[in-house]
């Protein structure tokens, strides 16, 4: 195994002595210069894992030395070291990204311990995570398997999030034991759903809150007691995102609540969205809004009417609210949203949907270089982040931070990375989703799915008399025996929405207050 090699600059070295001799017995290799420009030599013939910085140099001072070290090797980790306790000097330090700030006269545990945190910070947190993972798995395992209700699910899945965003990037065996775990989950969390959906719309009434109910059970609260709400809506968002969402946005919001509500099947933007805006269930809004509801094999847009369905909502509920809606599906129609803010800001609710993640989505499947950037959960929770970061939706948030709101981002519904291909034949006008199929001549194995034979059971409009829906379940997919092997392929791997998993079903719903506030 090679030696950690350590750069040390200090105009008095010599005095630190017993510090290299201490640091050479715990097997590092050190070496040392006098002054700054001697230390950028050195930087440029050779590689070092870490740099040790006198800030009081002769000549070229340890803050100058700094900044030119960068240039030639930006991700080294450098640390000041320093007789000065000035604050002035503490903020160009660390402005020139320094990895640690010591103050002198240090002791040789010190610069260990500085070691440890610059340089084995890495394998320390993920021997820390993996302990604590290994500690929780029994007991996660006995929670999986005791589920008994609604409630259950989403405090299972969020721990379940919890680790797979602790282990992200940890490189061990544990990486692949929770996925295992989660599978597990998943196949639980199917024969919950299976047994218990219908009975929600049967008039059950220990039951989760579903798509239909979020205005009046968690908006329209918040708006008769007088407060400003702005609802965002990115669609597609899992629980996964939002939780790397919510730390970016930490600086600028506290989170009031957050919970995980089931989306309705198909856990599709057609059906959950237009659920979530018109306060019904589809074949309600089919039935009382003909107008507003377009069916499966109709070619024009299925949420083409989001806008008035909202406003039916408010007028069942003889809600007076003054509102606006936008929905934003590229940069131009971001900046005509935050051009319209001002006038917004007048509105007690205010609707933005942001629809990148679903794109994002979509192009996963369809783009090969977006597919080989995405290539793994984690992966694809990075790219929706950094579409996050740089997107008109950062920017609304960061300038709703400076106003007196509620701010509720939540989602329709989620996505699962599908693997297995269950077979399915339909004729020409089932729809071609291939997490969940509805027609009249569809054949499958009952067995391998969750069918519907009568779609008004579960609140969903029939195209015909005889139409079915059939859901894929956990991360299978629905293909057609038609150059089966080809389509399997394509699509294996793929993000994909519409059927029944936890990662389709729960999804976030969190409201936030501005910390200024």
């Amino acid at each position: 195994m090679e030696k950690t090699r350590i750069l040390w600059a200090d105009d008095e070295i010599e005095m630190l002595t017993p510090h290299i001799i201490f640091l050479e017995n715990k097997g590092f290799e050190v070496t040392t210069v006098t002054n700054g420009n001697d230390a950028l030599d050195e930087v440029v013939k050779s590689y070092f894992d870490i740099v040790f910085l006198d800030e009081n140099m002769p000549g070229k001072s340890g803050l100058e030395t700094l900044i030119e070290i960068k240039k030639i090797d930006p991700g080294v980790p450098v640390v000041m070291i320093t007789k000065s306790e000035e604050e002035s000097i503490m903020d160009q330090a660390v402005g020139g990204n320094i990895a640690d700030y010591l103050i002198k006269p240090v002791n040789p545990h010190q610069v260990l311990l500085s070691l440890k945190k610059n340089l084995q910070k890495r394998e320390l947190r993920a021997r820390a995570v993996t302990s604590g993972y290994q500690s929780a798995f029994s007991q996660l395992g006995i929670e999986i398997n005791d589920s008994m209700n609604w409630e259950d699910w989403p405090a299972v899945y969020q721990k379940l999030v919890f680790w797979e965003l602790e282990l992200e990037g940890s490189d061990n065996a544990m990486d692949e034991v929770l996925k295992l775990q989660k599978n597990e989950a998943n196949s639980q969390f199917v024969k919950y759903v299976k047994k218990h959906y219908r009975s929600w719309f049967t008039g059950e009434p220990d039951r989760p809150m579903l798509s239909h109910e979020l205005f009046k059970k968690r908006i329209f609260p918040l708006l008769d007691d007088g407060k400003k709400v702005f609802l965002m809506v990115i669609d597609n968002l899992r629980y996964d995102q939002w939780r790397a969402l919510r730390t970016i946005m930490s600086e600028f919001y506290s989170v009031d609540s957050e919970e995980l509500y089931y989306s309705i099947l198909p856990t599709a933007t057609q059906y959950a969205r237009n659920a979530i805006f018109s306060g019904l269930m589809p074949l309600q809004i089919k039935q009382m809004y003909p107008d507003l509801w377009t069916d499966e094999e109709e070619e024009e847009s299925k949420n083409q009417f989001e806008n008035e369905l909202i406003g039916t909502q408010l007028d069942r509920f003889r809600k007076r609210y003054e509102y606006s809606y936008h929905k934003i599906l590229d940069s131009a129609a971001g900046n005509r949203m935050l051009e319209a803010l001002p006038a917004m800001m007048k509105n007690p609710l205010n609707v933005v949907v942001f629809n990148f993640v679903d794109m994002l989505s979509h192009a996963r499947t369809e783009v090969k270089t977006i597919r080989e950037l995405t290539n793994d959960e984690a992966a694809y929770r990075s790219l929706a982040m950094s579409w996050f970061s740089h997107s008109a939706a950062f920017t609304l948030l960061k300038t709703l931070a400076e106003k007196d709101v509620k701010v509720i981002i939540t989602t329709d519904h989620g996505s699962i990375r599908v693997k297995d291909a269950v077979k399915v034949i339909g004729d020409k006008n089932t729809n071609t989703n291939i997490r969940y199929k509805v027609g009249k001549n569809l054949n499958y194995n009952a067995r391998e799915v969750y069918e519907i034979t009568r779609p008004e059971e579960i609140q969903l409009p029939s195209p015909n008399v005889s139409s079915k829906y059939v859901f894929a379940v956990h991360n299978d997919f629905l293909a057609y025996p038609n150059n089966f092997n080809h389509y399997v392929n394509y699509y294996r791997d793929t993000f994909q929405h519409g059927g029944i998993s936890m990662e389709e079903m729960l999804v976030p719903f969190a409201v936030m207050s501005p910390k200024h506030k």
